[in-house]
């Protein structure tokens, strides 16, 4: 899959499960978690929630019963813990190569500004993009036209490009505004996993790449 930069390029990408898996952001709030809890002996608990969720049980109802803590602080522990999380292969080079050839780079992202900022410190690239547009600081989330058009103001040029990985919301809006869209296909590990339920146009990215060693820049 080729893109060819110039100073008229923006490229612009989703977060979660498009830059690193969310599974691991929750594994890193589950080890966080089971580390207040149970300070002296936290791994069984640890495997203990992972073993819930992956039984789609609700994990914060049952501790909450279990060590009569109150919902909200596992909430706030999930949402602001230091989330230990790492990008996918091939990332960092793909940035380096756009930036390189003077192409521009943003995010756009749903969810909380504050959680959202710590998984791109976490990942060590909060500096590399010249625009971030996070849901909860716009005030709209995707598919909404706006959180698009807030990066086309901010960030003059002639072509777009979008990478995320979920059909449900991700491409709606950018294949609108004629933007180029990519798919990054499900590894096993994305928490939005049924993308056979958004197949049709609408929802299809232009493109699908299975990882970032599929992308060549130009």
């Amino acid at each position: 899959m080729d893109i060819k930069i110039s100073t008229d390029t923006v490229v612009v990408f989703d977060l979660d499960d498009t830059l690193y898996n969310e599974l691991d952001y929750l594994k890193s709030a589950y080890q966080h978690i089971a580390q207040q809890l149970e300070p002296n002996g936290w791994k069984p608990l640890y495997a203990t929630m992972l073993s819930l969720y992956r039984c789609k049980a609700n994990v914060f109802d049952i501790l909450v019963s279990k060590y009569n803590v109150e919902h909200k602080l596992l909430i706030d522990f999930y949402r602001y813990h230091p989330p230990f999380i790492s990008l996918f292969d091939g990332v960092l080079d793909v940035i380096k190569t756009i930036t390189s050839k003077g192409g521009k780079l943003a995010i756009i992202t749903d969810g909380r500004s504050k959680t959202q900022r710590a998984k791109l410190k976490a990942l060590g690239i909060e500096d590399v993009f010249e625009t971030i547009i996070v849901s909860e600081e716009i005030g709209t989330e995707k598919p909404d036209e706006a959180n698009f058009k807030a990066i086309e103001n901010a960030l003059p040029g002639k072509d777009y490009w979008y990478i995320a990985d979920n059909l449900k919301k991700d491409f709606i809006a950018p294949n609108n505004l004629g933007w180029s869209s990519i798919g990054l296909v499900d590894n096993g590990k994305n928490i939005h996993f049924e993308a056979n339920k958004y197949m049709s146009k609408r929802y299809r990215p232009k493109h699908f790449i299975l990882s970032y060693k599929d992308l060549n820049i130009l």
